[in-house]
């Protein structure tokens, strides 16, 4: 069984022409398969057409980051459904990622920032509405407002089970909340920075038998790499730290990661 790199972006390979050689390094890293994750309508399509031509090692989604929203979101997400609805292309395995981020906020003009966040919400519910429709995966973006987004995911009425929080910076506190709810957290090679230690925490709470991993390539890149563009197959350098930090074989973090993501994104076994 290889890995799954639950949460990456390709675009930047596909555009620089890199992607064939970036795929062939992956699966020589022991991944089996990635999910590129979609952020607006720029990439959408690009991921469908390459998913359907990889022969089942890349998946996708399709969603609008909250980075990507403006005063023109609701125009973007009106495309959206017809990923679902159109029966002759490949579907997204989920919707995402979606969410709020405080922190890319305009710095300056705290007008501004309360506008931008207004249309970031307003888009969120509309994803979290699109995605209780279609009963598909959540995955959820995260930054400097996990409370809020606890808090629409909650009104929403989606199911938790299918809610992953990717990327998760916070703490254990933070993780049982998603654990009470029946939520999800994945990790990226943050949680092998020395600085991390909320990180691990959160993990090990959260245990291994709901431990996803990603690497948000080509941002996050773990140790031993930091500093350099990541890419999916160093999803293999987490691994291997994850392994040390839960006390069990390589084999059998990768065994267990992998068959979570399965699970939460089902996939066939």
């Amino acid at each position: 069984m290889g890995l799954i790199d639950t949460h990456t972006h390709l675009e930047s390979f596909v555009r620089r022409g890199e992607l064939p050689v970036v795929l062939q390094r992956a699966r020589e890293a022991g991944v089996e398969g990635l999910i590129t994750i979609g952020t607006d309508r720029d990439d959408w399509g690009l991921y469908r057409d390459l998913a359907a031509g990889s022969g089942g090692f890349v998946h996708y989604t399709a969603g609008l980051h909250p980075c990507s929203v403006d005063e023109g979101w609701e125009a973007q997400l009106d495309q959206l459904p017809g990923f679902w609805a159109d029966q002759a292309k490949l579907k997204p395995v989920g919707l995402g990622e979606i969410g709020l981020d405080r922190f890319h906020l305009p710095k300056d003009d705290p007008v501004a920032a309360e506008r931008v966040l207004g249309w970031q919400r307003a888009a969120f519910a509309a994803g979290l509405g699109l995605a209780k429709q279609q009963n598909c995966p959540v995955v959820v973006h995260s930054r400097g407002a996990f409370f809020e987004c606890v808090e629409m995911v909650d009104a929403s009425g989606v199911d938790w089970e299918r809610v992953v929080f990717h990327c998760f910076t916070e703490g254990a506190a933070e993780m049982a909340e998603l654990q009470r709810r029946g939520g999800w957290g994945s990790f990226t090679g943050i949680i092998t920075y020395k600085t991390a230690t909320a990180v691990r925490e959160a993990a090990l709470a959260q245990g291994l038998d709901r431990l996803m991993l990603e690497t948000d390539a080509p941002y996050l890149t773990p140790m031993p790499h930091r500093g350099k563009p990541n890419e999916p197959a160093y999803v293999h350098h987490t691994a291997e730290f994850c392994a040390d930090l839960f006390g069990v074989s390589l084999g059998e973090l990768t065994d267990r990661t992998t068959a979570n993501a399965r699970r939460f994104w089902k996939f066939p076994a």
